[in-house]
């Protein structure tokens, strides 16, 4: 795939994308990224549902001309199943956002984007449960493992007092509402090309999260000029150039890919929380996420069989190669477990 830069992606008329960098180079930078989110919410004085709803909010309005203007004629051809899809996708990315920033306001950085780097786990707990859906000996043991670290990490923080307990279960809740979030995405973007499926997504979430401030006496405005330049830095770093690149690289490799590459934002965020906020992190939330971040890698290895494996290009009717895996569907999600 690395030599086809001119290969470009299709699955429905109007959704075409031109491969323009590798997926695995986009996928680094998209690490990078994610891994500062959690410095620019701890460095805001906003409450944390604000602090979601204006990072989602600007990002759809960076959005909004790519997909408005340049992908008009997409967003009008939209399906309406597609549509509720990503509209989910939205739901899923909201509560996972307002349960993330808010656990950072009760435990330690590390502590909580590690517990939220879980998600493979709940893919693999709704696939068994939805599709009936078995798993391989050695995805279980890594599931173990990753569940015996979480553990070690919610023991350390109960046992040091204060609400660090309930901030580590709000990251758990965080990982549970990722897992919706990249299944539904994983499928819907085999037939949407990026700009107009993020803008409905980020959209969808920003109005859930809105609601949520009004309906929770959340004050939106008026906050600092340095509020709202932290608002404009997680916008453009952690969501364009986080979130969105996964959802762009979600059409050329697997979810599984994006999940096990998601391992490394534990690493990024501790690093840069030690330098920039001067937290060392307890002694168990580092066992504790070297045992998660295992466990997790032992079961998306065995979970995948060739983990980082480029899906495969088919070519549609028209001639045009795009990715083979299924549109999301029940019937079409054998594989969701990765």
């Amino acid at each position: 795939m690395g030599n086809e830069l001119e290969m470009k992606a299709s699955v429905q008329p109007g959704a075409v994308e031109r491969l323009f960098v590798s997926p695995w180079v986009a996928i680094g930078l998209g690490v990078v990224a994610v891994s500062s989110a959690s410095i620019f919410v701890r460095l805001s004085s906003a409450p944390p549902l604000a602090i979601a709803t204006w990072r989602m909010g600007l990002a759809t309005l960076m959005l909004a001309p790519f997909s408005l203007v340049a992908g008009r004629r997409e967003m009008l051809s939209m399906g309406g199943r597609d549509f509720a899809l990503s509209l989910l996708a939205g739901g899923f990315l909201a509560v996972h956002f307002g349960a993330w920033m808010t656990s950072l306001q009760h435990t330690s950085v590390a502590s909580s984007v590690v517990l939220v780097t879980m998600h493979p786990l709940f893919v693999m707990l709704a696939s068994r449960l939805f599709f009936g859906e078995s798993a391989a000996g050695g995805a279980v043991a890594g599931a173990v493992i990753a569940v015996a670290g979480s553990a070690v990490i919610g023991l350390g923080d109960s046992a040091a007092g204060g609400s660090a307990f309930f901030g580590d279960l709000l990251a758990l809740l965080s990982a549970l509402m990722f897992a919706g979030y990249v299944i539904v995405g994983r499928g819907v973007r085999q037939r949407l090309s990026v700009a107009p499926y993020a803008f409905v997504v980020y959209g969808m979430c920003s109005l859930v999260l809105v609601l949520t401030c009004m309906a929770g006496g959340v004050r939106v405005y008026p906050y600092s000029t340095r509020d709202y330049m932290l608002f404009l830095a997680l916008a453009a770093v952690p969501t364009i150039l986080g979130h969105t690149v996964f959802n762009w690289a979600l059409r050329y490799v697997s979810a599984s890919v994006i999940s096990v590459s998601v391992l490394g934002e534990p690493v990024g965020a501790t690093l840069l929380a030690v330098a920039l906020l001067e937290e060392t992190p307890p002694a168990t939330a580092i066992s504790g996420g070297v045992l998660v971040i295992l466990g997790i890698a032992i079961f998306t290895l065995f979970s995948t069989g060739k983990p980082g494996t480029p899906r495969r290009a088919a070519a549609t009717p028209d001639g045009v190669k795009a990715a083979s895996e299924p549109a999301f569907s029940p019937p079409a999600c054998k594989d969701s477990r990765r």
